[in-house]
């Protein structure tokens, strides 16, 4: 068997559904061919191979490179006011209807270069990089033109090309009501899903649509009608759903056969059946609960009960989850909503990629699909979950191509 690396003298948790905790292998293998896996094993098993080049990992342990399935990365401005705003007594809905919140970060985007976006976007993104990130979902939704939206959608893009990472975009029109179209929200959302959509698919932007479904955003009528326009463009949809109240939300994404429904802290009994029913992920967002303080964690056990898969994701975001570290989400999933370590590192890689539609491409360690990988300094896995700032990165691979943590992070080696 050719292949261009052979990564050995390495423990993998390769995050299958086996048997074995952590899918692990204590004393493992991997063979590399045009940027995907092309067996992986016990060493002792190593076929007969011509690799190269060799990396000896010194038994570190191998897992999947870590997916962040949910996040706002891109966005103008900050929102360090509002989060002293919130200390001091204000609510998040308070601030949001003052003229906060999102439209705050709307005003701070439509005025940014897309240059300017892109820099600051690469920069939160080193967080996540060195924290073993390899895939990351993109938002728009702090546009709400259709100017600003495509500008966030094609810098999304660009950091897909450019930054050393994979990335999936989301067209997130429904966020919130620009002030413009106040005394007009029909228009706004006609806008959104009949024009800014359309645009934005045309100029192959769009991998999937997202709404935020709260009475402070939009409601499940409005929000079907983006879904309906969603499926006439063969586009997937996922759902901020239920993050702040019980609105049905987990029902409605269930009944379009999103690929996830995220937040959930509300999600009632029923909602949650109807999500393990049509394999809906539910995306949990440990950040976001802590920086907004909220005292009602998602129903973890309902999710375990109804067969519900949980990924977890970091939220990143300017106003509720300032969080560029992957492995602090993972901490906070944990300590939190008592995630066991295990159920938070499939909730970064093979359910975060399946919340994603990759389930095919990544979050695992399987022959055939792409070598991305985390190498890690530690002992056993759940050390990425007790490690609160610690640097335990050794490297990156991603589609076989090896990276390290810090600002040069990727390197053609």
């Amino acid at each position: 068997m050719k292949a261009d690396r052979l990564i050995t003298d390495c423990r993998l948790a390769t995050m299958t559904e086996a048997a074995a905790a952590y899918g692990a292998i204590e004393d493992g293998a991997i063979l590399i061919a045009d940027g995907r896996i092309a067996w992986v094993g016990p060493r002792a098993d190593l076929p007969a191979h011509e690799a190269t080049q060799t990396d000896r990992l010194d038994g570190r342990w191998v897992t999947p490179g870590l997916i962040d399935c949910h996040t706002h990365l891109v966005f103008g401005g900050d929102r360090s006011g509002e989060f002293e705003q919130r200390l001091n007594g204000a609510t998040y809905e308070e601030i949001a209807r003052a003229g906060g919140g999102i439209v705050s970060s709307m005003t701070a985007t439509r005025a940014a270069a897309e240059e300017d976006l892109y820099a600051s976007a690469v920069a939160r993104l080193e967080g996540l990089k060195a924290t073993g990130v390899t895939t990351v979902e993109i938002k728009s939704g702090y546009g709400l033109d259709r100017d600003a939206e495509l500008k966030m959608l094609r810098v999304a893009r660009r950091i897909g090309r450019e930054a050393g990472v994979r990335v999936r975009t989301s067209y997130l029109g429904l966020h919130a009501v620009p002030p413009e179209h106040r005394a007009n929200r029909p228009a706004y959302v006609d806008l959104a899903i009949d024009d800014i959509l359309p645009a934005a698919h045309v100029e192959g932007l769009v991998d999937a649509v997202d709404a935020y479904c709260e009475p402070i955003a939009f409601s499940d009528t409005e929000v079907s009608r983006l879904f309906e326009k969603a499926k006439m463009l063969g586009l997937p949809v996922k759902l901020h759903a239920d993050q702040l109240s019980d609105g049905g939300g987990a029902a409605l994404a269930a009944r379009y056969k999103a690929l996830s429904a995220d937040h959930i802290e509300h999600a009632n009994e029923a909602g949650i059946a109807a999500m393990g029913q049509a394999g809906v992920v539910a995306v949990l967002l440990p950040g976001a609960y802590l920086m907004l303080r909220e005292t009602t964690p998602p129903p973890i056990q309902a999710l375990r009960r109804h067969g519900v898969a949980m990924a977890v994701a970091t939220d990143c975001n300017p106003g509720t989850s300032p969080v560029a570290s992957m492995t602090a989400a993972m901490t906070l999933a944990c300590v939190q909503f008592r995630l066991t370590p295990e159920e938070a590192l499939a909730g970064a890689t093979r359910h975060a990629a399946r919340a994603l539609g990759l389930s095919d491409e990544i979050g695992t360690l399987e022959v055939g699909k792409a070598a991305d990988l985390a190498v890690w300094d530690v002992t056993r896995p759940a050390e990425l979950c007790y490690w609160l700032g610690k640097p335990i990165l050794d490297r990156r691979y991603v589609a076989g191509v090896r990276a390290y943590p810090g600002l040069a992070a990727f390197h053609a080696t």
